[in-house]
């Protein structure tokens, strides 16, 4: 999809960058393969917020995508294309043989009217499943298992993909969207292709509007908060207090690793990322 652009005819338009979604299907979604989403505002069970910052926001209803793609052996034609508020791909129904209709996630080159199948022994041609150890190095890849049968839950985000870089026994070697070259069982399924809608990327919204619509409230910064109500908050005029920037909670903010030591996946890391 290409990007569209106004002209400044308003501050908000100088900057506004947004996807051309002409080409996406505009009927509402099928209707057996929608879910009620109820927004959260940020909280937890319990009701205390988890995530800052969020609420509010349009109405959505979840759309069910078949992540596994464990229909095997029956093909399915692509009738529509679609837009999912709930995820930055682009989602495409399904109508296999036996009548069944699924979402997936489109990938990049797919149209309507295109024929997909997923199976053990299918050709790798862009929009099929199959096991990693059937596709051959150089080929992108997306949606890749970690588990058998639990569906895919790497590289599903809009655009990215994943390289077949190597086989090494019963393990194919992945190059993530990361840079991290990691180890996968060949009896792991993925789907052959990129993920689509690599454009989201370059989306602009232009208005504060356009975020309170997606359920993002304004951001504000420690600093400029009272003593009382984060570590940075107080002080004439602006400053930090000469400390790290930390969280709320005091939690140092910066240059530390997010990942655990000595998790078991630790082994199937071929190269990391850094």
């Amino acid at each position: 999809m290409a990007i569209k652009s106004f002209k400044p005819k308003s501050p908000t338009l100088r900057y506004k960058r947004i996807l051309d979604k002409s080409e996406l299907c505009k009927d509402a979604p099928w209707k057996s393969l929608t879910a009620p989403k109820k927004s959260t505002a940020g909280r937890n069970d319990s009701g205390r917020i988890t995530s800052r910052f969020r609420g509010g926001g349009h109405k959505q209803k979840y759309r069910i995508v078949d992540f596994k793609g464990n229909k095997h052996g029956v093909p399915g034609v692509v009738e529509r294309i679609e837009y999912d508020p709930n995820r930055t791909a682009n989602i495409a129904l399904v109508k296999y043989a036996d009548g069944e209709r699924r979402y997936t996630l489109a990938t990049l080159n797919m149209y309507v009217g295109m024929e997909i199948i997923a199976g053990e022994n299918v050709e790798p041609k862009e929009g099929n499943r199959l096991p990693l150890g059937k596709i051959y190095p150089g080929y992108d890849v997306c949606n890749v298992e970690m588990r058998e049968g639990n569906g895919g839950k790497m590289v599903r985000s809009a655009g990215t993909f994943a390289t077949v870089v190597a086989k090494d026994g019963d393990k194919v070697q992945l190059r993530l969207p990361s840079g991290e070259i990691r180890a996968f069982r060949e009896t792991l399924y993925a789907t052959v292709g990129q993920v689509s809608n690599v454009d989201h990327m370059n989306e602009v919204g232009g208005s504060a509007g356009r975020s309170r619509w997606k359920g993002r409230k304004p951001h504000v910064r420690g600093v400029v908060m009272n003593p009382v109500d984060h570590p940075m908050g107080g002080g004439e005029g602006k400053t930090s207090g000469g400390g790290h920037p930390v969280s709320p909670w005091g939690k140092k903010a910066k240059g530390q690793k997010t990942r655990k030591r000595g998790k078991a996946s630790d082994k199937y890391i071929v190269k990391k990322r850094k």
